[in-house]
């Protein structure tokens, strides 16, 4: 009898459980354990607190956030960079009940205004400005125009006073005894299961959709991940990438919670000598990046001065890595144990991840295997799971998987099947030690720098153009960013336009890394017989047009 060939399915095991408990229960524990360690250095802001002043500083800002009338389950938006306040709004608001909304820092007005609509948002926490965005004036308008009907509260960082707003220190003392109190019986009567965090994602139909995770999704991933780099409490992390992103406050804040490790925030942003100066200053063993910007720090003027002896670990996420990078991310920075992880923000978010012994091929051709208690499988466009070796679609299930798109259940239909699988619209293969190759996208996503980018959704905005009949956007290769994006625009007949034109109508209304790089004005699309744009075609022209170098020749 011949045998059938295995199919791409797996399932992590582990002696270590799950763990059953809410973020603010582990975090109460994780205080008491470690008291006197040091749990959170920003360097921007010259703070340096341990275990035992952050447990303090989260009381008093949850305890200030009860004064304002929040109850459990209301959502509180949280729009800034990397700052302490960040992370304390994190921790406050899961001791709290209140569910943290992650606003991408940059978001513009039309943005903010669908986000903080869409989940009914009661208080926002904003950081005055971030480089040429002017939060302030932004969410002003907004309130002032009626725009944000749900909104009772903007609390604003910073020392200074803006009328309407209130201060974030001011908040964070307002709270009393009673408050206390009532954060002391809240504590036993929140579940794991709740949410706790609603991050958007990139809708491909032209509005972000809100992945609603619980404490049980992002607590246990933050856990396994570091698990996967061996955190102790020893280790210090340096978190470059942002908090807003599952990256930073996931796999970055709760992954050195419950390790006890500290957290290091180099800048407010991605700075690649910052980091290179907080990794060798703060001694840190561990490092958090996509590809850019560890090509960034390689690359940078003054990579030399910098002794980095004291790394050990970290990960590099958000886009495929090339082998030469990885080389010297090991040889030259000397992060002997880097790992490569996969996911999704829907999945709270890693599904796989490369073990830190795991042979350089295998970290650069692979994202690893699958992470404990978490089941993975390929699968093919009717459904069923292909034999190992062949491509399909990557599906996971789960305590990883969000519990659906918060107030839309046909996109949740859409994204998690009947048995529970989030289908995640990559192509992957997987094999037969079961580690996956993810090998396209089937929906044309763009990964610009480690950001997702939908063509659909800047579609959908340049289409309010006057000028513009038809629009198709794609993702061309890029050296530094990975991909870039591209729109082949059609005029309306006797119109005229430029790129600039077509850029300045994007500014301020869509973050600036989905505004075009390139802009073709065309009179047709290349299309099928039935009609389908075909964008692959376009892909093609335009690389062969512009002289860019495919991922595969680069």
């Amino acid at each position: 009898m011949t045998q059938s060939p295995r199919i791409s399915y797996d399932h992590g095991v582990s002696t270590k459980k799950l763990i059953g408990e809410t973020i603010g229960g582990f975090f109460d524990r994780t205080v008491e354990t470690h008291r006197d360690r040091e749990a959170l250095v920003v360097r921007q802001q010259n703070v340096r607190w341990t275990w035992g002043e952050l447990g303090r500083r989260v009381d008093d800002l949850a305890a200030g956030l009860i004064t304002l009338g929040l109850e459990r389950g209301d959502r509180v938006g949280i729009w800034a960079p990397n700052r302490y306040e960040w992370t304390l709004a994190q921790f406050a608001t899961a001791k709290a009940g209140l569910v943290l909304v992650n606003v991408n820092p940059a978001y513009r007005r039309a943005e903010l205004e669908y986000a903080m609509n869409k989940v009914e948002c009661k208080a926002l926490i904003l950081a005055p400005a971030l480089k040429t965005s002017n939060y302030l004036e932004i969410a002003s308008d907004l309130v002032k125009a009626g725009k944000l009907p749900h909104l009772r509260h903007v609390v604003r960082l910073g020392a200074e006073k803006t009328p309407g707003m209130l201060n974030f220190d001011d908040v964070a003392n307002a709270g009393g005894n009673a408050e206390k109190m009532k954060l002391a019986e809240l504590g036993p009567k929140l579940q794991f299961d709740d949410a706790i965090n609603i991050q958007f994602t990139s809708g491909t139909t032209g509005h972000p959709k809100g992945a609603t995770l619980s404490h049980h999704n992002i607590l246990n991933n933050g856990y396994f991940v570091g698990e996967g780099l061996k955190l102790t409490p020893d280790d210090r992390l340096c978190i470059p990438v942002p908090l807003y992103h599952c990256f930073g406050m996931v796999m970055g804040n709760l992954g050195c919670l419950t390790h006890g490790s500290t957290m290091v925030y180099p800048a407010e942003a991605f700075d690649p000598l910052a980091t290179l100066q907080a990794v060798s200053e703060e001694r840190c063993t561990a490092l958090y990046g996509v590809p850019t910007m560890f090509i960034a720090q390689l690359d940078h003027p003054e990579f030399a001065k910098f002794d980095l002896k004291s790394l050990r670990t970290g990960i590099m996420a958000g886009s495929p890595c090339p082998i030469e990078v990885m080389k010297k991310v090991q040889s030259q920075m000397n992060m002997s144990e880097v790992t490569i992880a996969y996911g999704m923000t829907e999945t709270s978010p890693v599904s796989t991840q490369c073990a830190t012994d795991d042979p350089v091929e295998r970290r650069v051709s692979t994202v690893g295997q699958v992470l404990p208690h978490i089941e993975i499988k390929i699968v093919d466009t009717e459904g069923k799971a292909v034999p190992r070796g062949e491509t399909g679609e990557f599906c996971t299930r789960g305590y990883s998987v969000m519990k659906g798109y918060w107030n839309d259940a046909d996109k949740t239909a859409e994204a998690i099947d009947e048995a529970g699988w989030m289908h995640t619209g990559d192509l992957a293969t997987m094999d037969e030690q079961g580690y996956v190759n993810i090998v396209g996208r089937l929906k044309d996503m763009v990964i610009r720098g480690g950001e997702n980018v939908y063509p659909r959704e800047i579609e959908e905005f340049l289409y309010r153009h006057p000028k513009i009949q038809d629009v198709q956007v794609i993702g061309v290769p890029d050296p530094r960013y990975g991909e870039e994006i591209c729109a082949w625009i059609k005029l309306h007949q006797g119109s005229t336009a430029t790129a600039e034109e077509i850029r300045e109508f994007c500014k301020g209304e869509i973050a600036h890394y989905k505004i075009p790089r390139y802009i073709e004005f065309v009179l047709e699309f290349p299309m099928t017989i039935t009609g389908k744009i075909q964008k692959f075609v376009m892909r093609e022209e335009t690389i062969r047009k512009l002289g860019l170098k495919s991922e595969e020749t680069a």
